[in-house]
């Protein structure tokens, strides 16, 4: 059956598995020739090939945006665990802040890449040159853990091993610096909230203390004890004493509500107070101290075997090609000839 396929096939003009194995039989030893040709080409190729070395950095970032938020805050009430790890969002931030222009021109600077890949300064296009070879030799994604790798290529392994280290540092300084763009601020408009209500607290504590200069300290307290006076001195036939601590009596009620609204006042203001000072500490905290943004699985080192050229890959290439090429000559050329088969 499958033979009146190949002979039906052979009839209707289309190449067979019979005809390739039929073509590869009449031209093995030339086949075998260009064949051994490739792979002695290619091996040489190999070393006229600039090699690469590979370095990575693997990390976790961190879940800890705030720091006061993270250390301070009950357990109850914290939202993120400062020593979690292996969030998605927090994947995909890093990502953000590993490709950004803020990292990538730290990172030219801090290892002179311009000079490094040897671009000349003076050319129109030196800064397309540059990111194309950015973009060549450095990158930056996501495992299936969720953990982050910076893959660096470089002919210098040390090198290599270098920028792709200084990547995951400048990773961690940018957002601490990004954090404190809005930290800093936020200190202030803190210190400026906790001066205003302190004022507020020190003009009711002086309204308390002038009124405390005519007689009233303690407007409860006071009343109490000046209402017993009165039954005691009265039960004695006293009025005169009576009369006094009457007299006595009235101003307590002059400056009694007005005392007794300032207290009032003085312990929700005292409460608000309390609650700035909390918060302005943790501000001031988020301000002066620093965390570590990331939690290093593997550091980078100088790869001691190269990366690229794969010299296996290139050869089986180059056989692969120059095989599938010669047999499509000597099939057009038995075509053009009228070779039977």
């Amino acid at each position: 059956m499958q033979n009146q396929f190949e002979e039906q096939g052979s009839k209707n003009g289309l190449i067979t598995f019979n005809d390739v194995i039929a073509l590869f039989g009449r031209w093995r030893r030339q086949l075998m020739i260009i064949g051994v040709a490739a792979l002695v080409l290619s091996f040489l190729l190999t070393f006229l090939i600039t090699p690469k070395y590979k370095a990575s950095v693997i990390f976790y970032p961190t879940t800890n945006n705030s720091i006061s938020n993270a250390l301070l805050t009950s357990l109850n009430q914290r939202q993120k665990d400062p020593l979690e790890f292996g969030e998605e969002a927090e994947a995909e931030k890093a990502l953000q802040i590993l490709q950004s222009s803020k990292l990538t021109e730290r990172l030219i600077r801090n290892f002179n890449l311009m000079k490094h890949y040897k671009i000349d300064e003076k050319s129109s296009l030196k800064y397309t040159e540059l990111q194309n070879k950015i973009d060549n030799n450095i990158s930056y994604s996501r495992t299936r853990y969720l953990s982050i790798r910076i893959d660096v290529m470089d002919e210098d392994p040390q090198i290599a091993a270098n920028i792709a280290n200084g990547a995951a540092n400048l990773y961690d300084t940018i957002k601490n610096e990004i954090q404190q763009e809005v930290a800093v601020p936020a200190l202030a408009i803190m210190k400026r909230a906790l001066d205003a209500k302190q004022n507020e607290v020190n003009d009711i504590k002086l309204k308390m203390r002038k009124i405390g200069e005519d007689g009233v300290t303690n407007y409860e307290e006071q009343s109490r004890a000046v209402a017993e006076e009165i039954y005691k001195a009265r039960s004695r036939g006293d009025m005169g004493k009576v009369n006094d601590l009457i007299e006595e009596q009235k101003k307590l009620v002059q400056f009694g509500g007005e005392f007794t609204s300032l207290n009032e006042t003085l312990k929700l203001e005292l409460e608000k107070l309390s609650d700035l000072l909390q918060k302005y500490e943790k501000a001031e905290i988020d301000v002066k101290e620093t965390l570590n943004n990331k939690f290093t699985v593997s550091d980078a080192s100088a790869p001691e075997q190269r990366a690229y050229p794969v010299r296996k890959l290139i050869m089986l290439i180059a056989l692969i090609a120059s095989l599938a090429a010669a047999s499509i000559f000597f099939a057009i050329y038995e075509k053009i000839k009228g070779v039977k088969k």
